[in-house]
Formats: C-alpha cells, sequence, structure tokens
C-alpha cells in the first residue's frame, strides 16, 4: 500500500469514527423519555449559567448528562428549521439556556411569552456561549 493510500485510509477512518461518536452522542440523549425520567438536580437559569461562567470544568462535573429542571424567564421563543427552541435569560445578557424542545411541546411553546417565568426539564450537555439542553419539556 502507497504512502498516499494509507493517509487516505487513515482520514477516511478517522471521519468515520468522529462520525460515530457525534451520532451516539446525539442518539443517546434523544431517546430518553423525559416525561418518565427523574429530576436529577433543579437550579435556576441564572445560577446554571453563572455555574459555566465561573469555572466550565467543575460545572460540567455537577450538569453535563444530567436531567435537569431549570426556572427561568423566557427571553426567545424560536420555530427555526423544525426545531422548537427557548432561550432562558442567564447570568448576564451574553448568555442564557437554550433549550431545544421535543416536537410534542409545540402547543405549550406557541402559549410563551417573552418574559414568562417558567420550568422546564432536559439534558444537560454543556456550555458554549450558552448552557445547553436538551430534549427538554415544559413542567409547569
Amino acid at each position: 500500500m502507497s504512502k498516499k493510500n494509507k493517509i487516505t485510509f487513515s482520514l477516511i477512518t478517522l471521519l468515520l469514527l468522529g462520525g460515530l461518536y457525534i451520532y451516539l452522542e446525539f442518539y443517546n440523549y434523544s431517546h430518553i423519555d423525559i416525561d418518565k425520567v427523574s429530576t436529577e438536580i433543579k437550579t435556576s437559569s441564572k445560577h446554571l449559567t453563572a455555574s459555566f461562567i465561573q469555572n466550565e470544568k467543575d460545572a460540567n462535573s455537577i450538569y453535563k448528562g444530567k436531567i435537569i429542571a431549570v426556572e427561568g424567564i423566557v427571553k426567545e421563543v424560536s420555530f427555526l428549521n423544525n426545531r422548537n427552541t427557548v432561550i432562558l435569560y442567564g447570568d448576564n445578557k451574553y448568555s442564557g439556556v437554550l433549550c431545544d424542545m421535543q416536537s410534542d411541546q409545540t402547543v405549550g411553546i406557541r402559549k410563551l411569552k417573552k418574559g414568562q417565568k417558567i420550568m422546564l426539564k432536559g439534558v444537560c450537555k454543556g456550555f458554549l456561549k450558552d448552557a445547553i439542553l436538551l430534549n427538554c419539556m415544559l413542567i409547569n
């Protein structure tokens, strides 16, 4: 096998393994029935974002991969690209909690108003600019 073929084979293998890893990460959380799983942690959107901003490593160890209930004020509701998303205000104006909602939550989400206090529950995936929750549902 030539050097060029070895490099090509290695790159394709790495891409396939990376794609498999990403698929499995999202697949595991997208099939959890949040309604039937108990909440592990309850917190506010301000406290959640402040925890990640102050020490992301510690916050990841506390929240990442866990089913959490978050109470906060609605900043924005979005229905783009067949995704229902609710953003809650965070600790500062630059961060918040981005909640990717379950598709069966559309009716409840459409009733939400900016500035409304709500509680929802989902799987915490970590922090980018916002804390990220997947597979969320309203629990008011």
